[in-house]
């Protein structure tokens, strides 16, 4: 199973800042293990929600691959390279990392569920 969380934080002047995309995959059925989180923080050269001009669940790079998070295709690439770089799902602790990471390999295997942005 999988949720999705947008979240940021205020600066001094209340405007939404640091804007990032969080997607977990819990493992089922519940108490089977924990929860891996995948994190997509906004940056130079990379896109997440947070504009009329996205989609609620686009993550990518400004110039080569995007994936949409609502698409079970675009989830699933991501959880198989989770788990082709190591993430056992059994763990009974949260793991966190960095959605960057694993965005290109994913893309590549999500095939119709990515897009190519900027080329």
């Amino acid at each position: 199973m999988w949720t999705m969380r947008h979240s940021h934080r205020a600066d001094d002047d209340g405007r939404s800042v640091d804007c990032r995309q969080t997607l977990t995959l819990s493992p089922q059925p519940v108490g089977t293990g924990g929860p891996l989180r995948i994190v997509f923080a906004g940056g130079p050269g990379r896109f997440v929600p947070g504009g009329a001009a996205l989609g609620s669940g686009d993550v990518g790079f400004t110039r080569g691959k995007s994936l949409n998070l609502h698409e079970p295709g675009a989830v699933r690439a991501l959880l198989e390279v989770a788990l082709s770089r190591g993430w056992q799902p059994g763990e009974r602790r949260v793991v966190q990392v960095d959605g960057w990471t694993l965005l290109k390999e994913a893309g590549e295997r999500a095939g119709d569920d990515a897009r190519v942005v900027g080329q």
